[in-house]
């Protein structure tokens, strides 16, 4: 993954070729909405370095509200093209949570070449409903922890259930400072960006000086 450098740096040139976003960034924070460019995921997408397991040729597009998402990945040796319209529906952000819901819609599954594996002859045979991949999911053996419901075309991950995420002290104590202000409304697309749309919670400030009180 690039480094904060590299990132900046590309932050830097896209403001330099797109001052107009300055202008629309202030009056969206105004409403407590902030963009991210599509061009700026696919930029991010495109610097990845995982190994032979990770995802590749990872492409983004926008399908508002959802963001649309194709890569090749290599499904216990069947190689793949996956895509999918991905939209979130649900985020909770708690001290001991972090809850995620998504809507997976137009799943397609796509062989890259010729395979016999049982991945391969499920697909061939059209045995898998991928208008609801929620059911798949649920009934996967030993499917990660992370995921706490599977149905129809949703499932839902709390991340604070992957251990390398939940005994990092760092993401637990800005969660406990901002869980009792801030929410968040909603995450959409709407043209060529990324939306996220927060909510504040003042009533909640108290909880939130005691966190950070707490955390010196």
């Amino acid at each position: 993954m690039p480094g904060p450098r590299e990132i900046l740096s590309a932050a830097a040139r896209y403001v330099r070729n797109n001052p107009e976003v300055l202008v629309k960034a202030a009056i969206d924070a105004a409403t407590l909405r902030f963009g991210i460019p599509v061009a700026a995921l696919r930029w991010a997408a495109s610097q990845g370095k995982g190994g032979k397991k990770a995802p590749q040729d990872v492409q983004i597009d926008t399908s508002p509200p959802a963001l649309r998402l194709g890569a090749t990945v290599d499904a216990m040796g069947t190689p793949l093209r996956a895509s999918a319209a991905i939209r979130i529906d649900e985020v909770t952000l708690g001290a001991d949570t972090l809850r995620i819901g998504v809507r997976l819609n137009e799943v397609k599954l796509a062989l890259i070449g010729e395979s016999e594996s049982p991945i391969a002859t499920l697909i061939k045979s059209g045995a898998l409903d991928l208008s609801k991949p929620g059911n798949l999911i649920k009934f996967i053996p030993k499917r990660p922890p992370m995921i706490v419901e599977a149905e129809g075309d949703r499932v839902v991950i709390d991340l604070l259930l992957v251990p390398q995420i939940a005994n990092n002290l760092r993401v637990r104590r800005i969660l406990s400072i901002l869980a009792p202000v801030l929410g968040i409304r909603a995450i959409e697309t709407d043209g060529d960006n990324l939306y996220v749309s927060l909510r504040a919670t003042p009533s909640g400030l108290r909880q939130a000086l005691v966190a950070l009180r707490d955390t010196r």
